[in-house]
């Protein structure tokens, strides 16, 4: 059974940089597409960004392009989320999280409650505040 787990998060000013991870107990995430969500108090789960297997390309929702990245060191067994420019509604609790397909499908952002169809790990606090 696939259990993914994030950590990196914390507390960063706005207009900061942090880095979250996201690896896998028991599993490596090689062969699977990953995705970051993100869920803010009061709202609906968000698509942030999902990455490849094979050939690592990206795709990010459209309030985070231009200052998240998403990489995989497959080495390492870890996806990374880099993320930059940062703005108090970046605060959020980030998953990551995959279906067990090796493709981004055309709807990857699109999750809905209770979100049990694919895997999640715990989630990381990220708060952007001064």
């Amino acid at each position: 059974q696939m259990q993914l787990v994030e950590s990196g998060g914390g507390l960063v000013q706005p207009g900061g940089s942090l880095k979250v991870s996201c690896t896998a107990s028991g599993e490596t995430l090689d062969y699977y597409a990953i995705s970051w969500f993100r869920q803010a108090p009061g709202k609906e789960r968000e698509g942030v960004s999902c990455i490849n297997s094979a050939n690592s390309k990206q795709y990010y929702g459209d309030s985070v392009k231009g200052r998240f990245t998403i990489s995989r060191d497959k080495g390492k067994n870890i996806v990374y989320l880099e993320m930059s420019s940062l703005k108090p509604e970046d605060t959020a609790v980030y998953y990551c999280a995959t279906d067990l397909s090796s493709v981004c499908s055309s709807s990857w952002y699109a999750v809905s409650p209770p979100y049990d169809d694919d895997y999640w790990g715990q989630g990381t606090q990220v708060t952007v505040s001064s």
